[in-house]
């Protein structure tokens, strides 16, 4: 008899933002493979008599290649298993959840999608950052600043000349590419923008700067995101770090480096 693979959206780190059905299926299911940005406190609520393996990245590093994770899912769904797969955020968005699909429909898996709060509205909420504005913004982009190989970021002018808010997924480190790339498509330089890392959990940090200044930005823990146009300047004063506070956030961020080593070991 084959068992189920549940696709299930972990939501951007606050445990309270889990759906009351992930929440049903963690503590149901019999093997949990999750992604390394799921946060330490949502693995905490899964069953104990769980199987639980980590099948993410860390620091761009991959501990599993996504064919071995298909197998897996299959495998374990193939001999009575009840499966959740747990994704960070939400498993449609940047989730490579359409791979996993794909398989699990070629070897007759049964699964089931269970959506998540994905970490541009969670991140945009923490942060006090409405994502659209009747009089500013009515347009929203989910991007990613890891461009699978063949694409291009040549789109992004349209967006600029609409006025859009733009929220790019994994920018990575170097934002002084993602800030020449962003001008290049016809963004204003004093567009805007802010870096959430970490969103809704206790060590949230957010750094607003603009587009010409972006590349003096700090660098932020994983997981963080980048917000881009006039809706950030709507960001709550007492939850955002501007350029006068970097020595005081380097401070914070070697902190948060040490403890996140403690957690590792």
């Amino acid at each position: 008899m084959k068992g189920k693979v549940y696709l299930v959206g972990a939501g951007p780190g606050d445990p309270e933002l889990l759906t009351v059905k992930a929440l049903r299926l963690l503590r149901e299911a019999e093997v949990v493979l999750h992604d390394d940005l799921v946060a330490p406190e949502i693995l905490r609520l899964i069953s104990p008599t769980a199987q639980i393996q980590n099948v993410g990245k860390r620091c761009g590093t991959k501990t599993i290649r996504q064919e071995e994770i298909n197998f897996l899912m299959v495998t374990l769904a193939a001999s009575g298993r009840l499966v959740v797969r747990l994704k960070s955020g939400d498993p449609l968005i940047f989730g490579r959840v359409g791979e996993e699909i794909e398989a699990l429909r070629r070897a007759h898996i049964e699964y089931e999608i269970v959506p998540g709060v994905t970490s541009a509205l969670g991140a945009a909420a923490a942060a006090g950052i409405p994502l659209t504005h009747r009089q500013i913004s009515s347009t929203l982009v989910l991007t990613t600043g890891n461009l699978a190989s063949g694409n291009d970021d040549a789109g992004w002018g349209q967006f600029a000349a609409a006025q859009s808010t733009l929220v790019v997924y994994m920018p990575g480190q170097n934002y002084g590419e993602i800030s020449a790339r962003l001008a290049a498509a016809g963004f204003a330089e004093e567009t805007p923008c802010a870096i959430i890392s970490r969103a809704t959990t206790s060590r949230q940090r957010t750094y607003r700067t603009t587009i010409s200044d972006l590349h003096g930005a700090p660098r932020l823990a994983s997981p963080a995101l980048l917000v881009v146009g006039e809706v950030v300047r709507f960001a709550d004063q007492n939850l955002v770090d501007e350029a006068g506070t970097i020595p005081a956030l380097a401070s914070e961020l070697a902190k948060d480096s040490s403890r996140d080593e403690e957690l590792l070991r």
